[in-house]
């Protein structure tokens, strides 16, 4: 014991084993003195290698699907109630209250409507049939030809970016205030759609008339 503690007073040239231990110190105590390199510095696989620093406090749970919606394959069912020819309340986006005749259920499952547009400005369009009143009034609509559309047809033409330029805010304000028009080939295709559907005076005027609702009416009561 004496002579341990011995060694480690003597100094370097009586001991012989004191100068390894003192070029290794030095450059050791350099080694933590030297600050770490940026993150960005380092290895792809240090990166990957890193613990996530969040967890979830609780398990969410995976919803699986009902025998309802496997059934349906992705597109909505529609109600029995809705018919081609049947008249609809729309409750909801800027045509709500007005009356539109159904024609056919695109495959997305939106319906395909229209007023007429040359009755009561309803032009053809897509609604929900969640925002939609069935009614027992129905319209003849044999002899519309509603194959040619689909939801592409409503959808805005795709620009390529390589068209795209970045505008300045005065222009953009100018070109916000234009609206866009109506195509010809839309409006030939709404104008035979409207003379395909046949309305007498009576139905005309049941189509014009907006729905309403005053305080102490009751919707769930009545028969539409």
């Amino acid at each position: 014991m004496l002579l341990l503690l011995l060694l480690l007073l003597l100094p370097p040239a009586v001991s012989g084993g004191w100068p390894v231990c003192a070029t290794l110190a030095p450059s050791y105590r350099a080694d933590l003195r030297r600050p770490l390199p940026p993150f960005s510095c380092r290895g792809k696989k240090a990166a990957k290698e890193r613990a996530p620093t969040f967890y979830p406090a609780d398990d969410v749970p995976v919803k699986v699907p009902s025998a309802r919606e496997l059934a349906s394959k992705g597109v909505t069912k529609l109600r029995k109630s809705i018919t081609p020819g049947t008249v609809l309340i729309l409750l909801g986006g800027r045509f709500r209250g007005r009356r539109a005749v159904f024609l056919k259920q695109l495959p997305s499952g939106l319906l395909l409507v229209t007023g007429p547009y040359a009755v009561n400005g309803v032009p053809l369009r897509r609604v929900n049939q969640a925002y939609c009143i069935a009614t027992s009034t129905k319209v003849d609509v044999a002899k519309v030809d509603a194959a040619k559309f689909e939801d592409s047809y409503f959808g805005k033409a795709k620009v390529p970016k390589s068209q795209k330029k970045k505008k300045k805010e005065e222009d953009f304000f100018a070109e916000g205030s234009k609206a866009e028009e109506l195509s010809e080939e839309k409006k030939a295709a709404q104008a035979k759609v409207d003379a395909a559907v046949k309305c007498d005076d009576l139905m005309k005027k049941y189509l014009k008339a907006r729905f309403t609702l005053s305080k102490r009416d009751a919707p769930h009561k009545m028969i539409f």
